[in-house]
């Protein structure tokens, strides 16, 4: 029998104790997963965000106090540790300093974001270290632990402890690779990935530290949240200016796509629908869009498609399309409801737009979970135009409620998501390519055409249904990825 893998993920966010996006959710979701495999022994570690996770309500325990981190030569700073459980048996630690932490209402946006995570990153260290857990995996999750493969590499080569781990680190978001933009700093300061960190003193270097870059260096495996991202960002379109570094790495860059948790999304059992339903009771699937157009102030027509959005409201996510469309698009026989917060000049076309067309378009401007489930079950179809995508996790929900996603060839959303092709009356969604609001409208009117006929529509969306979109193949696949990253670890050894 093969020893379990001793695995930690470390991560700037874990749902339910700290979220801003789909990074939160993996975070928790992917854990739970392997370990469910029986294959693992699997901690994770991530900030204590104090003015956001209530440690009563979680039940956490502060367990470590007063620990000294090294920065740099001659400067310490003091860490606390808490401990709790993201699932039965599966432990969580939070790293715990005010000035870093304990100040905020919102995870991020602070002007020393690298400094922040810096710390982290080394405190993460630390404790491994003083719980004694020697992994052979070290899982690093987005730019805010980018520094963690560079110190493996470096400061604890040789350590007792972390000098045979492995490292992985996983793209989420490639635009996300410090605690600013990185477009906006200088040619000339940029940071090159390879010269000596600067002093932890130094604040204007190091908020230039290129956190992702050292990551993609240092890391012993890179990969990306799905396939087709993963090979788009080898190229100069998708790559945000550190392709050539990815390339120059190819074969240790590999592509897995995200999975979505079955507890919480399942439109049988979710507490928050006005009546829950399942691939074989769809007509109680009208109940929700009856609701849903109801919250909206919209005419409670039940033939009439409803579009869903779920989104954040940035460029990213195609909203420049969506405005170039959407007077033509409210001409059609549809309504249109998005949820979600963003920039605000997008925020203020979208209620421009709302009191222009007060029975064909309801907006909520700002995220609520406990809402957003609602418009998933209520919607007929669910839009994704982003320019790109690493996975998205919106089509995989629309999919498992019953809301035909229409989305653009990019990233995930290429990975997941088959074309209807009404000759073979096969496929799962309706994708377009060009990044165009023409070729949007196309894919649109297209959902829209198939939609009234009632029988092809319904087999549509029970093919959604039940496509198998759980954490189950996934995790198996980041086990396969862990013992890549042993080897490759093994081999640069020797």
């Amino acid at each position: 029998m093969k020893k379990k893998l001793k695995i930690v993920h470390i991560a700037s966010e874990v749902d339910p104790f700290s979220k801003t996006g789909g990074l939160a959710d993996v975070t928790r979701s992917l854990p739970k997963a392997l370990k469910e495999t029986d294959k693992t022994e699997i901690i994770v570690i991530t900030p204590l965000y104090s003015e956001i996770t209530d440690v009563n309500k979680f039940g956490l325990k502060k367990i470590i106090e007063d620990i000294k981190i090294e920065m740099s030569d001659g400067i310490n700073i003091e860490s606390d540790y808490w401990q709790g459980e993201l699932a039965p048996g599966l432990q969580i630690y939070f790293i715990d300093n005010n000035k870093y932490f304990g100040k905020r209402k919102t995870l991020y946006g602070s002007d020393h974001e690298n400094a922040r995570f810096f710390f982290f990153d080394l405190a993460a260290l630390k404790l491994l270290k003083l719980i004694n857990f020697q992994p052979d995996i070290v899982h690093c999750h987005d730019w805010q632990t980018g520094l963690v493969p560079y110190f493996l590499k470096r400061r604890f080569s040789k350590d007792e402890i972390l000098g045979n781990a492995a490292s992985i680190f996983t793209i989420h978001n490639l635009l996300f690779q410090l605690g600013q933009n990185w477009w906006k700093i200088k040619n000339d300061f940029r940071d090159d990935g390879y010269s000596r960190l600067p002093k932890f003193e130094h604040s204007d270097k190091l908020e230039s530290i290129n956190f992702a870059k050292r990551a993609i260096i240092n890391a012993d495996i890179i990969n990306a949240v799905s396939e087709k991202y993963a090979e788009e960002i080898l190229t100069k379109d998708f790559g945000e200016d550190l392709h050539r570094i990815l390339k120059n790495r190819e074969n240790r860059v590999f592509g897995i796509i995200n999975g979505i948790d079955y507890d919480d999304y399942n439109p049988k059992t979710d507490p928050g629908l006005q009546k829950n339903y399942d691939a074989t009771s769809l007509d109680n699937k009208l109940e929700n869009k009856k609701f849903l157009q109801k919250y909206f102030g919209l005419p409670q027509e039940p033939e009439v498609p409803i579009l869903g959005m779920v989104t954040r409201i940035t460029e990213q996510k195609g909203i420049d399309l969506i405005m170039e469309i959407m007077d033509s698009l409210l001409k059609l026989d549809l309504q249109f409801v998005i949820m979600g917060a963003g920039e605000k000049h997008y925020e203020n076309f979208f209620k421009k737009i709302q009191k222009k067309y007060p029975k064909k378009i309801g907006v909520h401007l700002e995220f609520d979970p406990g809402k957003a489930t609602s418009i998933y079950a209520g919607s007929d179809m669910f839009l994704m135009p982003s320019r790109f995508e690493p996975c998205g996790l919106g089509q995989l929900i629309s999919l498992r409620y019953g809301s035909v996603p229409i989305v653009r060839s990019v990233g995930g959303l290429a990975d997941t998501i088959t074309d209807f092709n009404p000759r073979k009356k096969k496929g799962d969604g309706f994708i377009f390519h060009s990044y165009t609001s023409q070729s949007l409208l196309i894919a649109i009117v297209r959902a829209i055409e198939t939609f009234k006929y009632r029988d092809i529509w319904q087999n549509l969306v029970k093919e959604g249904m039940q496509k198998s979109l759980s954490w189950e193949m996934p995790a198996k696949k980041y086990l396969q990825l862990y013992r890549k990253a042993i080897k490759h670890k093994k081999e640069n050894n020797k």
